[in-house]
């Protein structure tokens, strides 16, 4: 059954959402996996981690709604591929969730007490809310460029019949490695782009070591999913990939901060070109030839595609006008005098209050 034009439209539309997850999002997870890196020991530490954590403050909660949007389009366009793909990958996108809420929480509650404990514990969450899911997702579509093995229920829907544990196969993994790195390349770029003085050098100095070990890993990545499961298209994204990571390293070593986060941006289209292109005409492939779910098989009809795309021609500029607007307002770069002193309670008044001390 060949996909109809709205069926290819929203296909291409949710990779385009993918795509602004990752290049969005991708550079805050970058960020929250440098907070206990980037900073030094001594009495700026502290310090240094909040502007790090100040950088990403205004967005972070606003990228996260790229995520939101990519599953909702995915469960009103694909709802059989949104069923097969969220039962199958269920245990890993649970550790996903669950890691980006206490990443979010972490943002939230870590000012709110000036106490080394009630901070440390707040840190790991930020920590572990970035790096799990920076590698999770890589790992869940490699998965998608490989294939799963699928098999039909009573049904005669597709569901996914691999395990847990066959997810995690070496094609994946490195899949994962390569987002990995990539989101830190990514946040190590903003990093220099949004700051001053030291905290900037630094950051420059790990975008150029990210930047190495990323044109290593995305370039085996890619050309082992290129002989594997691509098509000639996706040569393109090949390209694109490995050529703007050599422009991001190039603009990274002269200090055009600016344009070496265009070009580590540039690097998750390529990403997700792959695994789109690779996939099409599957929602889903099947593992070794076995079976798939095709775009055809997988779409809502033709009615609820038509107007979804109406809607979507209304919202979108407004959307995308908006996240432009609020990344041109807080455009400035930070430096640590920026930085007040804390303002949360110390747990001594928390504590004075709970025995009925007062404030």
């Amino acid at each position: 059954m060949s996909p109809t034009g709205l069926q290819i439209l929203w296909f291409i539309l949710i990779a385009v959402l993918w795509t602004g997850y990752f290049v969005l999002e991708g550079f805050d997870f970058g960020v929250g996996m440098l907070t206990n890196i980037i900073p030094r020991r001594g009495e700026h530490k502290e310090k240094e981690r909040r502007l790090l954590i100040n950088t990403i403050g205004p967005v972070w909660d606003g990228n996260e709604v790229w995520l939101l949007t990519a599953g909702g389009a995915m469960f009103a366009a694909f709802p059989f591929w949104y069923a097969t793909l969220f039962s199958g990958f269920y245990l890993p996108l649970l550790l996903i969730l669950v890691a980006l809420i206490f990443r979010g929480v972490a943002f939230e509650y870590r000012g709110k007490i000036h106490d080394h404990r009630w901070r440390a514990f707040f840190d790991f969450c930020i920590a572990l809310g970035s790096w799990l899911p920076a590698l999770l997702w890589g790992v869940a579509f490699g998965n998608l460029v490989r294939g799963v093995a699928l098999a039909p229920n009573q049904y005669g829907n597709l569901d996914y019949v691999g395990g847990f544990f066959a997810l995690l196969n070496p094609f994946a993994l490195l899949g994962g490695l390569v987002t990995l790195v990539m989101f830190l390349l990514h946040g190590a770029v903003f990093l220099a782009l949004k700051t001053e003085g030291e905290v900037r050098e630094r950051a420059n100095r790990l975008a150029s070591r990210f930047g190495i070990a990323a044109l290593v890993l995305v370039g085996v990545w890619l050309i082992w999913a290129q002989l594997a499961y691509g098509r000639p298209l996706t040569w393109l994204a090949v390209v694109v990939a490995l050529g703007a990571l050599v422009a991001c390293l190039l603009a990274n070593r002269r200090q055009r901060e600016g344009w070496a986060f265009v070009f580590s941006a540039l690097v998750m289209p390529a990403l997700i070109t792959m695994v789109f292109g690779s996939m099409y005409p599957y929602a889903m492939k099947g593992l070794d030839g076995g079976p798939g779910l095709l775009i055809s098989q997988a779409s809502s009809t033709h009615y609820t595609l038509g107007v979804m795309s109406v809607v979507a021609l209304l919202l979108v500029p407004v959307v995308l006008a908006y996240t432009a607007w609020t990344y041109w307002v807080f455009r400035r770069r930070l430096s640590l005098h920026h930085i007040p002193a804390p303002a949360g309670l110390s747990m001594n008044r928390i504590k004075k209050a709970a025995f009925g001390g007062g404030y």
